[in-house]
């Protein structure tokens, strides 16, 4: 299974659109996304992850990565995902406390909007 990632900006918000398998070899271009969004100013990003249908630990790091890179810039990465195998890794790892996890745009949107 191939990666697609696509993104666009609403409001303050940069929401980044993830399908297919994020693993050792796909994780590299979502890095790189990751990195260029970051480098070009957006530090508030989204990461909707509903047609997301694996994630390894690459992809894990990844995703931690990013957040790093827009906290040290006082921003934020946030995860759309309600897929309960997803949801299970992020709760194993631990990472359900790191990362705001919503159960859809909307959701985050109206949060993020609250935090302003």
């Amino acid at each position: 299974m191939d990666l697609k990632l696509d993104h666009h900006n609403e409001d303050r918000l940069t929401i980044v659109e993830v399908e297919g398998e994020i693993d050792v070899y796909t994780a590299p271009r979502l890095r790189e996304l990751l990195i260029d969004l970051v480098n070009k100013g957006n530090f508030h990003l989204l990461v909707n992850m509903e047609k997301v249908d694996f994630l390894d630990s690459t992809g894990l790091g990844v995703l931690v990565g990013g957040l790093k890179r827009v906290r040290a810039h006082d921003g934020s990465l946030e995860l759309v995902c309600t897929q309960e195998r997803i949801l299970k890794i992020f709760r194993i790892t631990g990472l359900t406390k790191v990362f705001g996890i919503y159960a859809s745009v909307d959701e985050a949107k109206e949060a993020h909007g609250r935090d302003k």
